[in-house]
Order: structure tokens, then sequence, then C-alpha cells
């Protein structure tokens, strides 16, 4: 008999699996990945992960592989070239955040050598276990995403606020969210530890 895998999400859903057992809460580093990710936290707001994680390959082609130095150059055509693809979350707002946010993340790459150097310090570098049991006990924001949230805003960066900033740091590994009955909690502890 084969033993049940157990899992965070009680899910059969192939893109919510695939996400979960290989990205969701694994640390990341690479500038390029935090971009798409903060992107794609700002894109989900008022919608479902489902949505964003349906539309990702299509947001990527869309936005230049998320590269942030093309983004920060895209003009009114390329605003206007997002609103009529049909694969692409067509939000005037969302679309030109990522465009003023692009040009925000080049400039904290210029002061500190890279957006992760900014970005880890709000966890002293080191993944916070939460240890959850189950998910009535999550937090939807923490003492370290609202003061992520009020740095990136005085830096001009547009949605990301507390909550946005919670789920990133979730996405990005910042925060070890897995509930520990799940077989990622501890691969997650045993890779940040």
């Amino acid at each position: 008999m084969e033993k049940r895998v157990i899992r965070c999400w009680d899910t059969d859903n192939p893109l919510y699996v695939r996400y979960h057992d290989e990205e969701w809460g694994t640390p990341v580093h690479d500038n390029r990945t935090l971009f798409e990710f903060l992107t794609l936290e700002g894109f989900q707001a008022g919608l479902t992960w489902e949505l964003i994680l349906k539309r990702r390959t299509t947001l990527r082609k869309a936005f230049d592989n998320f590269n942030p130095d093309k983004i920060a150059r895209y003009t009114d055509e390329d605003v206007e070239r997002l609103m009529k693809d049909p694969g692409v979350i067509r939000n005037r707002a969302k679309i030109l955040a990522t465009i003023n946010n692009a040009g925000r993340f080049r400039e904290v790459k210029k002061e500190f050598g890279s957006f992760d150097a900014l970005i880890w310090k709000f966890v002293r570098r080191k993944t916070i276990n939460h240890a959850l049991k189950n998910f009535s006990n999550m937090p939807a924001e923490s003492e370290e995403s609202r003061a992520m949230s009020k740095e990136l805003k005085k830096r001009g960066f547009k949605f990301v606020g507390p909550t946005i900033c919670y789920a990133f740091m979730q996405a990005v590994g910042m925060v070890n969210d897995h509930l520990v009955n799940c077989f990622r909690h501890d691969q997650i502890e045993r890779l940040t530890s």
C-alpha cells in the first residue's frame, strides 16, 4: 500500500500541487525570481492564486520573463499591448504598478547591489519557521511584512501592502508556513537550518 503524501493544501489541482511541492516556501535569492513573485503577488490582490498560476506562463511572456530592466523601459504602447492581451490580467493599475516597481527595483539593486540584500534583511537573512499545526493560526501579515511594506512604499513601490508582502514572504521562503505535518515543512526546515 502506497503511503499518502501529506500536503498543506488538500487539492489535486496539478498547478497547486506542483507549486506547493516545488516552489512555495523555498528560499529564493535570485533577483529576477524575487521580482516575479513580487509582481505575481500584486496581481493576485482580489483574485485567486489559481488564476495567477494559470496565467503565469502568459504573464512571463507578456512581461519579458519579469526582467525588471526591460519592464522599467515600457512605454504607453507597451501598456496598451498588455491591456489588449487576453492572457494577461488586464488591470491597468496593476500593469502600471509593475512598470513602476521595475524602476524602483532597479534603484534598490543600484543602492544595495541586489534586491535580495534589501528584502531578506527583514528576516535577518534567515527563514522564520512558524511551526503551524493548522491554517487557522496562519497570520495574514506580520511585524516583518508591515516593516517591509513601509520600506517598499517609502521607496515608491505600489501594490505592496502588508498582506501582499506577507504572501510574498511565504512564496520566497522568508517564512516557512508549511504545516508541521506537511512533507515540505521538514524539507524546508533542513534547507534553512
